[in-house]
């Protein structure tokens, strides 16, 4: 496959960084991205020369006013729907909040939601939270040997009372890539809103909203080079008759009215240029995907083309990594099996050894790669992991080489034996 990944690395200031002697090797990327140099650009121009509040009638609030406008255009090129159905906010969490709490203005006691045991507490706290009003709250099940929704649970959780659907489209614990689209229908056939948690997957493979059918999907900036800011796709008739949390003088339509006070600017502006990022991508080293993309131009075809690039190069190397992780006496990989679809994040535990042991051992080596629950607590939880200080994560970015998963294996194999 055409990708070079040393130009890509090349773009990023943090891969300069040394700890203890040995290059940095950020396998964190679940947790959050490294940015590229433009990206850092954007935010300094934007605080540099544009630094303002909106609607005013003079320069620096003009150009506010656009890069916002241009902004919601270029995610709308990333989950392929109309700029008036992107809305921005402070985090995925604080979204959901946000979204949990309006829809909630119309429910009544008795109805139901469905939420996995798979999810982020960021979709499972702003629903569980709605317990205190009467609202029942289902839980489906997860198949904890192959690590995926139980879709025959899923099935027997939905009824005529139920009122939303959440799930999410990856596990940022273990990688696994649900079948949203069959997830959406079903909701869809009780007469239930869908709402798609993308944030893990946000970085794994592109995004079609409307193939999807999904009602409200929301991601974070942060995990696909960008800064700080959460961002959500609204089918526009949803967003419309959504009671939305705003002050009287709020704009009360598509996308502001999900919006409230005023919005981190100068990372939205970075968030833009991530997604440029993304497309440039695409646009270099995308080629061998143009017949398969044919339907679609412009950046929205630079982004897709981008996604599949990135996950073209990186699975290759997480099925590598899976298959010598595999080998290491100690060793349990915790996520779906072989042929499954699943993100190039993997997780696992080592015998005799604290996954709090693990990541300070590959730490002292360089080797960035997170321990514990990620707040996929309830997965955790299940998998009987808790207790024991729950996982290791190691999360495969566009900038990783083989180089650091060679180096991440040899340090496991050394603390396996010690």
């Amino acid at each position: 496959m055409k990708y070079d990944v040393e130009a890509i690395r090349k773009q990023f200031p943090a891969m300069e960084r040394k700890i203890n002697g040995y290059p940095a090797a950020y396998l964190d990327g679940p947790g959050g991205t490294q940015v590229p140099q433009r990206v850092i650009d954007k935010v300094v121009d934007y605080l540099t020369w544009h630094n303002c509040n909106i609607h005013g009638a003079f320069a620096t609030s003009i150009e506010t006013d656009n890069m916002l406008l241009e902004t919601r255009k270029a995610f709308a090129d990333f989950f392929g729907c109309s700029w008036e159905e992107v809305s921005f906010g402070a985090n995925s969490t604080t979204i959901n909040f946000n979204l949990a709490g309006a829809i909630a203005r119309d429910l009544k006691p008795g109805d139901e939601v469905v939420i996995t045991d798979m999810d982020h507490e960021c979709n499972r706290g702003p629903w569980e939270i709605l317990e205190e009003r009467g609202i029942i709250v289902h839980n489906v099940k997860v198949d904890i040997e192959n690590c995926i929704i139980d879709m025959e649970d899923y099935k027997s959780k939905l009824n005529k009372k139920t009122k939303v659907a959440a799930f999410n489209y990856a596990s940022n614990g273990v990688g696994t890539i649900s079948d949203v689209k069959k997830m959406v229908a079903m909701a869809h056939e009780v007469g239930a809103i869908a709402i798609v948690d993308a944030v893990h997957y946000a970085l794994h493979g592109p995004i079609d909203v409307k193939n999807l059918d999904a009602d409200f999907l929301f991601c974070s900036a942060y995990k696909f080079f960008g800064p700080h800011v959460g961002v959500l796709y609204s089918k526009k008739e949803k967003l419309e008759e959504l009671r939305t949390l705003r002050v009287k003088e709020q704009e009360d339509f598509a996308p502001y009215k999900f919006e409230t006070g005023t919005l981190n600017h100068e990372g939205i502006a970075g968030a833009a240029e991530a997604v440029e990022f993304i497309a440039s991508i695409g646009e270099e080293y995308g080629s061998e995907f143009d017949k398969e993309l044919a339907h679609l131009s412009g950046r929205r075809k630079n982004v897709v083309a981008g996604m599949m690039t990135l996950e073209a190069y990186e699975q290759p190397i997480t099925e590598y990594f899976i298959d010598e992780l595999n080998k290491i006496p100690g060793v349990k990989i915790y996520g779906p099996p072989k042929g499954y679809p699943r993100t190039s994040t993997v997780s696992f535990t080592l015998k005799n050894k604290s996954p709090k042991e693990v990541a300070e051992y590959l730490g002292e080596k360089g080797i960035f790669v997170w321990d514990g629950d990620f707040f996929a607590s309830k997965l955790v939880r299940v998998l009987g992991l808790r207790e024991s200080g729950g996982l290791v994560r190691v999360g495969l970015a566009p900038y990783n080489t083989l180089e650091e998963i060679d180096r991440t294996l040899e340090a496991v194999r050394e603390l396996a034996v010690k």
